[in-house]
């Protein structure tokens, strides 16, 4: 196709990297599809929390190197946001997802079989480079949407990424308990196969023009540039290092309180408690809902304030685990209403880059969610569980003070 005479070359190389046509909209059956896919993603990144000492007595592995199973995946998630996710602003989109969606099942079955813990390790890293699937499948969702229905599908799919974080506990604890750790990853295995198929099927092949690409190199070093030129990438990235690093520092060590009497939960019971957390998912719907409206920006504010209230209950854990209950549904409403607000925002800004600005964006949430487990448990040892809910109150209102600067600005 050639660009018509007056066309600035800068324009005619974005719509070298369109679709032919604008997008009709995303039927709400595939935008649930798309959501599913995200939370199986998502969940297989933390399947193996609940299930580290199985893991560890399965292989021998020492209390203090069975952290590598959680670092290894946390890194191979990151190395799949730089190197994966820039791809879908560059090639057929429906063909990466599904592509991905194979090659998980190829990993998942890798852990479930590893005769050793190096090939454990390894086969663990691979799963986490190929969980990004699920930032693949916003930012394609999005590009789908109709003009004023991005908050909605974007909310909707979000919402599949926060259930799989949140039941992935529930499901790998019950599971590990009855049939053990590796059965995790076989079930794992077969509902992402399903799932390959299912979107092969339903998810129509999506047309590109092939002009105009830059190279693979310079596309993911285009994340960067992105961060140096775009103002909203920049703020809502800092946002999610500090809400990531806020409900991390909740969720990693609280197994810890609840293991040890007078509660002594089990895997199971502990597991559960992310089926309070899920209820939180509501928050998305409603952020996206809220964003469509021209309220993102109220949307994040109103969940920074709801995450920094959502530690008072938190440190009340001695008396009841009600009071955590109740603390995991305020913290997640807000962290998804911050989460969707974010994204909505991000992809007003650059239609043809999507995918990169998920890429930079989340790259910000995992360092969060990284320097959340590792301060969260430094903290619990030498403070116990009320040092960890001031530092999380600390850091959500800090985020929240970001907030209030970057708005007035």
């Amino acid at each position: 196709m050639t660009a018509p005479t007056g066309t600035p070359p800068a324009a005619e190389a974005t719509a070298a990297t369109a679709t032919e046509a604008p997008p009709p909209g995303l039927p709400p059956a595939v935008a649930w599809l798309f959501s599913v896919a995200c939370g199986l993603a998502v969940a297989n990144v933390y399947y193996s929390q609940p299930l580290l000492d199985l893991i560890a007595q399965d292989f021998g592995i020492a209390p203090a190197t069975i952290g590598l199973v959680g670092t290894l995946t946390q890194v191979g998630y990151a190395l799949g946001l730089l190197l994966l996710v820039p791809l879908g602003d560059h090639v057929n989109r429906r063909t990466l997802i599904t592509s991905q969606l194979g090659l998980s099942v190829l990993a998942l079955t890798a852990v479930a079989l590893a005769p050793s813990a190096p090939l454990m390790f390894v086969a663990m890293a691979a799963v986490g480079v190929l969980a990004v699937l699920a930032q693949v499948v916003v930012a394609y969702a999005a590009s789908l949407a109709a003009p004023g229905d991005q908050g909605r599908v974007v909310g909707t799919v979000t919402s599949g990424i926060v259930v799989g974080i949140l039941l992935a506990r529930t499901v790998a604890g019950t599971i590990g308990d009855l049939a053990g750790w590796r059965a995790v990853y076989v079930t794992s295995a077969v509902a992402t196969a399903a799932m390959a198929l299912a979107v092969a099927a339903a998810v129509p092949p999506e047309r590109r023009h092939t002009a105009g690409r830059i190279g693979y190199p310079r596309l993911v070093g285009s994340v960067f540039t992105l961060f140096a030129r775009e103002r909203v990438l920049r703020v809502r990235a800092v946002l999610a290092l500090l809400t990531f690093t806020s409900v991390t520092v909740l969720l990693t060590p609280m197994v810890l309180p609840l293991a040890a009497p007078p509660f002594s939960l089990s895997h199971t019971e502990i597991g559960l408690f992310g089926l309070a957390g899920a209820a939180g998912a509501l928050g998305a719907g409603f952020a996206g809902r809220q964003a469509d409206r021209g309220r993102a920006e109220r949307t994040a504010g109103l969940g920074l304030l709801a995450m920094s209230v959502g530690w008072l209950p938190a440190a009340l854990l001695s008396y009841s685990v009600w009071w955590l209950v109740l603390a995991m549904v305020v913290i997640d409403y807000g962290l998804q209403s911050v989460h969707v607000a974010n994204q909505h925002l991000l992809y007003q800004v650059r239609p043809e880059a999507q995918s990169r600005l998920t890429a930079g964006y989340m790259l910000l949430y995992s360092a969060g969610c990284a320097a959340g487990a590792i301060l969260s448990t430094v903290v619990y040892g030498h403070g116990g569980w009320t040092a960890v809910c001031l530092l999380g109150a600390a850091t959500s209102l800090t985020a929240l003070g970001y907030w209030w600067a970057a708005a007035r600005r």
